[in-house]
């Protein structure tokens, strides 16, 4: 076999052991050193030191040892301590902790519950103004903390049984919520962008500023949605009456507002507007947040030391997770791109003879399928890494081509069978509550997300109007 199709049997070897269910960091380090050992292997220059032994003279215990530190003496090992330096070392990851421990501050600060309740109230006029009320929570929680599973478990508890009394039709209030839920890793700050920067080298506060829009079409697709549906099918979505949402005076809904809707935006707010506006790095901005979430959960007497412990672990589990992906990719990477791997694909692709528009949809198509056995977080570090060098071919901005990812990756999340928002809603919902349901429900969203890509497509501006307007070209 050539390098290049040992490459491309590394790559198979992979797939086929992660829907086996091996844990992927340490599945793509252990293929990384397994075949970067093939790929490195020197017998002259690992074994130099053993051949010059005399075996009358040396010891068998000297014999021995030199032998296994000939058999150590591969460059991969160096390969495997550079690169663990490198994403140890790597700066823009360094945000990442720290918008997650605000994310978890946020979570436990009781603040969510407040927020569905005042915008429940202040919504109760609009057509399905509970789906809306749920919609723009999950869209404020998910972009401060940027994690589905938290969100759509948080809101499914909250929001789905006061839907559900309320006579909303089941398909539809799971499918807001799942879909809401997902908000969180394209809206700024979001953590997937961080991590789509660290791996593709684009300007992290580019990328918050390009995706701004696209996210809020996305978010005002689901309200159209929701409130078109609620006219349309009165049903699915019927008034609440006085019992099920009060009357309150104008005076006291402002008050509502101001405690729990304008403290979380403006957490959000402050955040993203001292990124966009260069007051601060990212990393400066996160601290900003994790320090603003703590003061929040305070305020609202919601910090306890086992809270702060618990948001503390969730942090650093979370925060190991990914740095042990970017090890293992870039282990797993550097030994693909070593045996040829990379340059058989780019010869493949550009066989091909693709337009620009041909080949984002080719790798938009990939990248969705890829949804189903993975998260996004191993989409991102281990295979946007082999479309990148391909942009340089078509004329694609690496910009561009990264929100066009985030807004792929929601479907990720929502694309039965793999629907993971799906399953954690499921989860924690009643059991007349069936996971069908909760598919249809979530179909009409995605194609929601579908029309923002190709409305993205089309009107490239969305992605690139905000950063040249904000940085210039």
């Amino acid at each position: 076999m050539t390098e290049p199709q040992i490459a491309l049997m590394m790559l198979g070897v992979f797939i086929c052991l992660v829907f086996l269910g091996f844990p992927i960091a340490f599945t793509l380090m252990a293929l990384g050193i397994g075949f970067g050992y093939f790929a490195y292997f020197d017998a002259g220059r690992m074994w130099r030191d053993y051949d010059r032994l005399d075996p009358e003279i040396a010891s068998w215990w000297e014999s021995t040892s030199t032998w296994i530190d000939g058999f150590l003496n591969n460059r991969v090992f160096d390969l495997f301590i550079n690169q663990t330096y490198t994403v140890m070392s790597n700066e823009v990851l360094t945000a990442v902790p720290l918008f997650l421990f605000m994310g978890y501050i946020v979570e436990r600060a009781n603040i969510v519950d407040r927020l569905f309740t005042t915008l429940n109230i202040a919504s109760k006029n609009v057509p399905g103004s509970m789906g809306v009320a749920a919609l723009i929570t999950c869209a404020l929680f998910a972009t401060a903390t940027g994690i589905v599973g938290a969100v759509v478990t948080l809101m499914g508890l909250l929001a789905l049984p006061a839907m559900l009394k309320a006579r909303y039709d089941t398909s539809f209030a799971t499918g807001i919520i799942c879909a809401g839920g997902t908000l969180g890793i394209l809206i700024p700050p979001s953590i997937m962008l961080i991590v789509y920067a660290a791996a593709s080298g684009v300007s992290i506060v580019r990328l918050y500023a390009g995706a701004l829009l696209p996210g809020l079409v996305l978010v005002g697709l689901y309200l159209t949605y929701v409130i078109g549906r609620s006219i349309l099918q009165p049903s699915v979505a019927p008034r609440p009456t006085k019992e099920e949402v009060p009357d309150v005076p104008i005076g006291k809904l402002l008050w509502m507002l101001f405690t729990s809707f304008f403290p979380l935006a403006v957490l959000i707010l402050s955040v993203l507007g001292s990124i966009l506006f260069g007051l601060a790095t990212p990393t400066e901005a996160a601290a900003i947040g994790a320090l603003g979430g703590m003061v929040l959960a305070v305020l609202y007497r919601a910090m306890t030391f086992e809270r702060l412990r618990e948001s503390v672990y969730l942090t650093v589990r979370t925060t190991a997770m990914v740095c042990w992906l970017f090890v293992g990719s870039y282990i797993f990477s550097s030994v693909f791109s070593y045996l040829g791997g990379e340059h058989l694909i780019s010869e493949w692709v550009s066989g091909l003879d693709l337009t620009p528009i041909q080949f984002l949809i080719l790798a938009q198509l990939i990248i969705f399928l890829l949804g189903w056995p993975l998260e996004w977080s191993e989409i991102i570090i281990i295979f946007v890494p082999i479309f990148l060098p391909l942009l340089e071919i078509f004329g694609v901005d690496p910009l561009f081509f990264g929100i066009l990812v985030a807004l792929n990756l929601q479907t990720s999340f929502l694309t039965p069978p793999m629907a993971m928002s799906a399953y954690y809603l499921k989860g924690i919902a009643p059991p007349e509550v069936r996971l069908t349901q909760i598919f249809k429900g979530i179909l009409p969203f995605l194609a929601m997300v579908m029309v923002s890509m190709v409305l993205v497509y089309i009107f490239p501006q969305l992605v690139f109007g905000l950063p040249e307007l904000f940085y210039g070209r």
